[in-house]
C-alpha cells in the first residue's frame, strides 16, 4: 500500500507540472513575440526603460521587454511644415499676409525626444516668430526683390535655435506676399509710369541717332552733284504710290541756282 501511494503523488506531481508547463510555455511565446519591434531603415527608436533613456535602436528587428522598456520611433527623413497665412507689418508700414515652407530633419534621434515635447510643432512655431521678426525689419520694395535672401536670414535663425534639439533645418521658402489692394493698385500705376517713363526716352535717342544719320546722308548727297535732286524725286514719288493721283515733280536745286545766276548777269550788264 505504502508503494502505490507513493506511486500516486509522484503520478500527481508529474500532471501538475505538466499541466503547469502547458500554460507557461504561451504565456512565454507571447511575451517574447510581443516584445518584437520592426524599425524601418528611415527610423530611429528611442528607448525608455522605466522611463529613463538607456538607448537608440537602428533599423531592423528589435526586442523590448513588455512593461518595462517602451520605444519610439523617430522619423529621420525630411519633414515639410506649411506655416499658413501670417498678417505682418513691414519696416515702412505696410500690412502684408505671408505665408511659408520649412523643410527638415531629424539629426538626433534622443535630442529630440528628449529635449523638446514636439519638435515639429516647436519648429514652425518658431520659423513662424522667425519670419515675422525679419519681415517687420525690412521694407517692402526689399521683401519683394530679396526674396530668397530674407528666407535664408529666416532659416539661420530657425537652424541655430534648434540645432540644440537635434533639428536640421534644410530650407525654408516664402511663398506667397499678399498686399493690400490700394498697394497693388499704387504700384501698378507707378509701373505704368516707369514704363512709359522708358518708352519716351527710348523713342528720343532713336530720334536722336535719325537726326545723327540724316545729317551724314545730307552731307554725302551734298557732295555728289544732283544727289538732292535725285533724293527729292524718290521722296516725291513715295508720297504718291496710286497712278490715279497726281504728282508734282519739283525742279532740281541746280537749275534754280543757274537761273538765279543769270538773272543775276543780265543785271550787271543792264545796269
Amino acid at each position: 500500500m505504502v508503494y502505490y501511494t507513493k506511486q500516486g503523488k509522484n503520478s500527481r506531481l508529474t500532471k501538475l507540472n505538466f499541466n503547469f508547463m502547458w500554460y507557461i510555455i504561451p504565456l512565454i511565446i507571447i511575451f517574447g513575440l510581443g516584445g518584437l519591434r520592426v524599425i524601418n531603415q528611415y527610423e530611429r527608436g528611442v528607448v525608455l526603460t522605466l522611463g529613463k533613456y538607456t538607448g537608440t535602436y537602428n533599423p531592423g528587428l528589435r526586442w523590448i521587454l513588455i512593461g518595462f522598456q517602451r520605444i519610439i520611433k523617430v522619423d529621420m527623413r525630411i519633414t515639410t511644415v506649411d506655416i499658413p497665412r501670417q498678417e505682418a507689418i513691414t519696416k515702412d508700414n505696410v500690412p502684408i499676409g505671408i505665408n511659408a515652407v520649412v523643410y527638415f530633419k531629424v539629426r538626433n534621434a534622443e535630442d529630440a525626444i528628449l529635449k523638446i515635447e514636439n519638435y515639429s510643432y516647436a519648429t514652425s512655431q518658431y520659423a513662424l516668430a522667425a519670419m515675422r521678426d525679419i519681415v517687420g525689419g525690412v521694407e517692402l520694395d526689399t521683401l519683394l526683390t530679396e526674396r530668397e535672401k530674407l528666407a535664408q536670414d529666416i532659416k539661420k535663425v530657425v537652424d541655430t535655435e534648434t540645432d540644440v534639439w537635434g533639428i536640421d533645418v534644410t530650407a525654408i521658402k516664402m511663398q506667397d506676399v499678399e498686399l493690400p489692394a490700394s498697394m497693388k493698385r499704387a504700384m501698378a500705376a507707378q509701373a505704368e509710369t516707369e514704363r512709359e517713363k522708358r518708352a519716351i526716352i527710348i523713342k528720343a535717342e532713336g530720334e536722336v541717332k535719325a537726326a545723327e544719320n540724316l545729317q551724314k546722308a545730307a552731307q554725302i548727297l551734298g557732295a555728289i552733284p544732283g544727289g538732292l535732286s535725285l533724293r527729292t524725286l524718290g521722296t516725291i514719288e513715295k508720297l504718291q504710290p496710286d497712278p490715279s493721283k497726281t504728282v508734282i515733280f519739283a525742279l532740281p536745286v541746280e537749275i534754280l541756282e543757274g537761273l538765279k545766276t543769270i538773272t543775276a548777269e543780265r543785271r550787271k550788264i543792264e545796269k
